[in-house]
Formats: C-alpha cells, structure tokens, sequence
C-alpha cells in the first residue's frame, strides 16, 4: 500500500491530536471537521478501503467500531448521539486510501448525508 498521511502520522512523522492510542488503532481529531467533534479513528493495520477488509480482519473491524463509541462518550455524545460513517473510494466520499472510521457529533445529523 502506498505511503498516506495516516501512515506518517501512524509512524510519528506528522503530528496529529490523538484522543486514543492503542496497540490496534488510534483515534484523532479530524483537521477539517464537519461537525463540532469530528474524530477518525484509524486502524494500524494499512487497509485501503473497507472492501479490502478481509475475514481476518472482523476482530479489527469490531474494535474499531468499539473504540469509535468509548471516544464519542469521553467527548460527550453519548446522551444525544453521533454518526459513525465509512467512506469508500471516490464516489463514498474516501480522501485517504487507509479505512478510517469517522465520528461526528456536537450538532443534530441530517438525512440523508449528502
């Protein structure tokens, strides 16, 4: 996979606001928010897009999922909710060819997205 942002800020290249930081994954503020809290979280493990998720990688899949919700409850969102969303490739809306999950929340979501 070629070398992306998530990867130099993975390898400590570029600075980022971690708000988490596991042996799995990282969660960071994101730097154009859409929302008033706008955070991705970003598996380790270089993935290009979700469809390039492979069966072993289901536990990954989980734990990010699950780190998405404990990072939007520490920042508040729990009681009135957040949308978690996947982009895939160019017509999803993907930027960076490295999955990333986002959290977004502080303001009601509208429907559909866009």
């Amino acid at each position: 996979m070629a070398e992306t942002i998530f990867s130099k800020i993975l390898a400590g290249e570029i600075p980022a606001d971690k708000v988490w930081d596991d042996p799995h994954c990282i969660a960071i503020r994101d730097i154009s928010p859409q929302a008033p809290v706008h955070l991705l979280v970003i598996p380790r493990k270089p993935i290009e897009t979700i469809d390039d998720a492979a069966p072993q990688d289901t536990a990954l899949l989980g734990h990010l999922t699950w780190v998405a919700a404990e990072v939007a409850r520490r920042e508040g969102l729990g009681s009135n909710g957040y949308r978690l969303v996947w982009n895939c490739r160019d017509d999803g809306g993907q930027e960076v060819p490295h999955i990333h999950l986002h959290v977004l929340g502080g303001r009601r979501m509208k429907w559909p997205p866009g």
